[in-house]
């Protein structure tokens, strides 16, 4: 398995895993759809990242977003892992890629906003160093968790 950068020929499993965990669990929002069906136009070409996770037969079982913040750090995005690869790991070592990517490129901080139903998302996140912040306004109906961690 290997984490690469977002390519154009992953914009469809891009949208399709996030589609799946959040209509699992939530209702898609119009945020969502922006940044699903236009990641280059709102993600990259805004600054961000997109981290894409491929085993060695080529299969994406997992993504990752980073998006540019005004004072030069990102709110980690959109992550997610296919159900068959829950529990392998995959998802701390895209949180790790993330807080490496952002080591590099010299930001600030990470950040991102999540739902208190996540249970083992918020176990990774502390767990990588996120700490929880105050609430905050957010564009996210389903946001009521909001982290950050120092780079």
């Amino acid at each position: 398995m290997r984490i690469l950068p977002f390519e154009a020929r992953h914009a469809d499993a891009w949208r399709d895993l996030n589609v799946a965990w959040i209509s699992r669990y939530f209702t898609m929002e119009a945020k969502d759809h922006e940044a699903l069906n236009d990641p280059v136009g709102k993600i990259l070409d805004k600054g961000g990242h997109i981290l894409m996770a491929e085993t060695d037969e080529g299969e994406i079982i997992g993504c990752v977003g980073l998006i540019l913040l005004e004072d030069g750090g990102f709110e980690v995005a959109k992550m997610t892992v296919t159900e068959q690869a829950r529990g392998t790991g995959l998802g701390r070592l895209l949180m790790q890629a993330c807080i490496d990517k952002a080591e590099a490129l010299g930001a600030p901080r990470l950040y991102l906003e999540t739902n208190s139903s996540l249970a083992p998302a918020l176990g990774l996140y502390r767990a990588m160093g996120f700490v929880d912040l105050p609430h905050r306004d957010t564009s996210y109906a389903r946001a009521d968790v909001f982290m950050e961690r120092r780079v």
